[in-house]
Parts: structure tokens; C-alpha cells; sequence
């Protein structure tokens, strides 16, 4: 199921005991487009304590309820290590979670390893999402002490965006199977070139992100994206749209 990122902030948190508050971000590798991490506001918990939860901890979604189940207890969430969101998420802070919990972390061989007290779902082969695929400048490190060039999904919504012949919008939002926990369209605003309408992009056409110029550029010329079929909220709950879209693009197989 496709769900819309922005929408998925304030929903609640639930662990096997009780609530541990509520999602405030989502943090994504630039490299592969994988969501690696949830932030949680543990609200008065915790004093205000913000904590990285993997996605793999957590359960199906309720949009009914706005809820995330969580397979751990309030006490593991409290005793996890400290990590300071407010600053980027290095790879050692990654580390010290992963170890917390007695789980591998997605780095270290490509699988999804668990300890055997805590049955995570398998979500997806990791080395598909984290080879450098989508075409982006950079690697994934190879070192503890590397930059994981973890982003966060709230600060590059409202990104500008440029195809190969001018800018076509910014990023309104971004969309995310939870089949594979990845970003798997970019919903872009295209207000100021194509008044009244809203585009996909894929992570697929993204060439190259420019950090200091809060910019995405693209392989792709201004008529290519005019052309994409046409995105309804509707439309992309068919695997058809889905297909379509791969093809007009000339992208290849994508996990859902």
C-alpha cells in the first residue's frame, strides 16, 4: 500500500504495553531511497525524548485508527540509547541502536538479522535498495564512521525540482509502499510551470540532489514529465497506473 509521508506525521505509536508517542519524521537513505528510520516524539513519556524506531519493528499500519503497532515494550524504548535527532543521524548512532537491541544492522550483510527473542518481519532483500541504483551521485560507505547519508523526509518536502531544461515545482510530498518501505513516487507541485496540476516523479529519474541548494535535478526533459500518465490520488492504487508508468518511463522491474 502507497502512503503518503507527510500524513503518516502524528500517528500514534504503540507498543506491546502501551502508546510511546507519536511519529515525527522518517529518515531515508539519498542513496536508494530506502526509509531507514521513524523518529517518535515520546511526548510527556519521556519529556519530550525523540527515538529512532527501524521500520522493520513495526507492524501494519491502521488508517482508521492512525496508529503503528510496535514489536517492543515501552521499557526497551526507554532504555534505548540516547540519539539526538535535531543534529544528522551518524552511522555509529545507528550502531548503537542496532546494538541495543541485538539486531544486524541493515549494513553489515545485505539481510534483515534479528535476535532470536525478537521476531521482526523480513521486509525486503536490503542490498536491492542499497546499491546506488536510482542513480545518484555517491555510494553506500563502507565504514562505521562514514556519512549514512541519511535524509530527512521533512526537510527536503518543499525541495525545488529541475528537469533537464528548467524547473518543473517542488516536492509537495513523497509516497511510500510499505510493502518494501521505500519512496517509491515524488508528488511534485508544478504550480509556477503547469498551473493546476500535480506530477510523479520517480526516485529512479532523480540524477543528482543539491543539499546546499534545496534542489533535486533530474534525467528527465520538462515535455517527458508533462507526458507521464496522469496522476489522481485514485490512480495510483492500481498496480495498472504503477505498470504504465514503469514502462513510459523505461524503467525496469520495481519490488512491491
Amino acid at each position: 500500500m502507497l502512503w503518503d509521508a507527510s500524513a503518516l506525521k502524528g500517528y500514534a505509536i504503540e507498543a506491546n504495553d502501551g502508546g510511546l508517542g507519536t511519529v515525527s519524521d522518517l529518515l531515508f537513505e539519498d542513496v536508494g531511497w530506502a526509509i531507514r528510520w521513524l523518529v517518535v516524539d515520546t511526548g510527556a513519556w519521556l519529556s519530550g525524548r525523540k527515538v529512532l524506531l527501524p521500520v522493520w519493528a513495526l507492524g501494519q499500519p491502521d488508517p482508521a485508527r492512525h496508529h503503528f503497532p510496535v514489536k517492543l515494550t515501552m521499557q526497551q524504548v526507554k532504555d534505548s540509547p540516547e540519539i539526538d535527532t535535531d543534529r544528522p543521524v551518524s552511522r555509529q548512532d545507528e550502531a548503537q541502536v542496532y546494538n541495543f537491541y541485538g539486531w544486524n544492522p541493515y549494513w553489515a550483510s545485505g539481510a534483515i538479522g534479528v535476535s532470536s527473542n525478537l521476531a521482526m518481519p523480513a521486509i525486503m532483500p536490503l542490498q536491492q535498495v542499497a546499491t546506488g541504483a536510482f542513480g545518484l551521485t555517491g555510494g553506500v560507505p563502507q565504514d562505521d564512521d562514514d556519512d549514512p547519508h541519511l535524509r530527512s523526509i521533512a526537510a527536503v518536502t518543499g525541495y525545488h525540482i529541475n528537469a533537464t531544461d528548467g524547473e518543473i515545482g517542488h516536492v509537495e510530498t513523497f509516497l511510500v509502499d510499505d510493502a518494501t518501505w521505500s519512496v517509491r513516487y515524488i508528488v511534485v507541485d508544478t504550480r509556477n510551470w503547469w498551473p493546476g496540476e500535480k506530477v510523479l516523479v520517480s526516485p529512479h529519474s532523480v540524477r543528482e540532489i543539491s543539499w546546499s541548494e534545496r534542489l533535486l535535478h533530474l534525467d528527465v526533459d520538462r515535455e517527458k514529465v508533462r507526458g507521464a500518465p496522469p496522476y489522481t490520488t485514485s490512480a495510483i492504487m492500481d498496480e495498472a497506473y504503477d505498470d504504465a508508468f514503469l514502462s513510459y518511463y523505461g524503467i525496469g522491474f520495481v519490488p512491491r
